[in-house]
């Protein structure tokens, strides 16, 4: 695939993101660039949210997982739809209720000050990594595909990427992003399905027999109730994936502020509802396009990368089908990168305006000179943390660091258990400690858990563990009094 045809595409791309972005920052103030006004259509905000809840990680990644875990995945995503109901009707009426522009801001309301700055803290460490984890991993396909053959240095292509990023973001924030997450989403929704109808017509299946050979390959297998001590059982990934959803969307800013930009309560539960049902078919598509790949790689003689991750891009890419598979890839590919990287920026922008520098009693405008400069500062950053990536240059350090940032959201979980479902107060200054105990205990536990555990292995569960400990901590450091706010 030509490199300057790679170019063109992402340029137009781009062009079409900015031009959306002039229409719907028109006249945006404060209040528009983090909240949307509160105008934001639920339905808008739904289809939008599919993309960010995805990502670039996703779109390379679920196609391969087939090969290694086959449809085990399907059980999280099970679990997603009790995660999301708890987030309908009980975080949201509470966001809503209190009126709030940042999430974290309950927990200085509930405990005070240390344990909103510790929250808010785990939040934009968790996610500075995880945003520039997915653009780090994205850019370098990109430039191992495309910008190598062009002698464009790496730093570069980073450069430019958060560059555009910030060009279609700085102004209109959330009011332009629900509206680019939802051009997006469609973007990459159309990348699989024509890549999943190509493929079709070169393994000579019509619909029907799509249908029956994902069914009848030994990697549809969907459900894991054998062994309790794999990390495929089902009620571990079942409850994981409830509680991933919980704290992956209803207490990550960057998932909420597009909630809090509905109408209202009512509207903000319908978008959730939707968000909800909307990701079981479009994983399994996701998943059954693995199914095929896996088929079409046998019969053609391609050999399945160790790195299951790779099996997409180079079938894609390489010349085993048409351009008009590689052209959709691109598309696909930095559609569901960009659309998680652009509310990443924006709410971390939010979160350290808010949380942090906490300007109150400021005007509009020096507000506005304040957001501004943040968001400068959010984008540096993040080119930063993608080049210390790339400079570490080993597979395995960078998806240890990747995996310490999924531990950062168990003390959110256990956080906001405590506030939620007790009406204790704990003693605020030790919270932080709480909560960097806790992550650090089940690393250990992780890390030891075959030998002591008589070989038992763990999975998303630890998330389960992590807040629970955090709890736990919390209840042991609370104050004798009763004090809910």
């Amino acid at each position: 695939m030509s490199p300057y045809l790679v170019i063109f595409i992402i340029a137009a791309y781009f062009l079409v993101l900015i031009t959306i972005s002039y229409f719907t920052s028109r006249n945006a103030d404060n209040e528009a660039f983090f909240l949307g006004n509160r105008k934001s259509p639920w339905y808008i905000v739904a289809f939008g949210m599919i993309s960010a809840s995805l990502s670039g990680v996703t779109f390379i990644s679920v196609p391969g997982w087939v090969v290694d875990s086959n449809f085990s995945y399907m059980q999280m995503v099970l679990g997603y739809l009790v995660g999301y109901a708890v987030i309908a009707n009980v975080l949201m009426p509470m966001y809503y209720r209190l009126n709030l522009t940042s999430i974290y801001t309950y927990l200085g309301q509930r405990f005070g000050k240390f344990s909103y700055k510790t929250g808010s803290s785990f939040f934009l460490l968790s996610r500075v990594i995880g945003a520039s984890f997915r653009l780090f991993l994205v850019a370098n396909v990109l430039q191992i595909a495309v910008f190598n053959t062009l002698n464009i240095p790496f730093w570069i292509t980073v450069v430019i990427t958060i560059l555009l990023i910030w060009l279609y973001t700085f102004k209109g924030g959330i009011k332009t992003i629900i509206w680019t997450d939802s051009l997006q989403t469609i973007f990459m929704l159309v990348a699989v399905a024509v890549t999943i109808i190509l493929i079709s017509k070169q393994l000579n299946l019509d619909f029907k027999g799509v249908f029956d050979t994902v069914i009848d390959s030994k990697h549809s297998k969907l459900f894991y109730f054998n062994d309790f001590k794999s990390v495929n059982f089902f009620f571990k990934q079942f409850f994981a994936g409830a509680f991933i959803a919980i704290v992956m969307t209803g207490l990550d800013q960057d998932m909420m502020q597009k909630n809090l930009s509905c109408k209202n309560i009512h509207e903000a539960k319908k978008n959730m509802y939707w968000l909800s049902i909307s990701l079981v078919p479009v994983n399994l598509m996701f998943m059954s396009l693995g199914v095929l790949l896996v088929v079409f790689a046998h019969k053609n003689g391609i050999i399945v990368p160790e790195r299951t991750d790779d099996l997409f891009p180079i079938i894609a890419t390489q010349g085993y089908l048409s351009p008009v598979v590689s052209i959709f890839f691109i598309i696909g590919l930095v559609a569901a990168a960009y659309s998680s990287a652009d509310s990443a920026l924006t709410a971390l922008t939010t979160s350290f305006t808010v949380d942090i520098l906490n300007p109150k009693n400021k005007t509009e405008k020096e507000l506005k000179a304040i957001r501004k400069k943040v968001h400068v500062g959010v984008s540096v950053v993040l080119v930063i943390v993608i080049l210390i990536f790339n400079s570490i240059n080993n597979e395995s350090v960078i998806s240890a660091i990747f995996k310490v940032a999924g531990y950062t959201y168990g003390p959110l979980l256990g956080m906001y258990a405590f506030g939620l479902f007790t009406k204790y107060k704990t003693r605020d200054r030790l919270v932080p400690f709480v909560a960097i105990a806790s992550p650090i205990i089940c690393f250990i536990l992780s890390y030891y858990s075959k030998d002591f555990l008589n070989g038992y292995e763990f999975g998303f569960e630890l998330l389960i563990l992590n807040g629970l400990i955090t709890f736990l901590g919390l209840l042991i450091f609370r104050e004798k009094k009763t004090n809910r706010k």
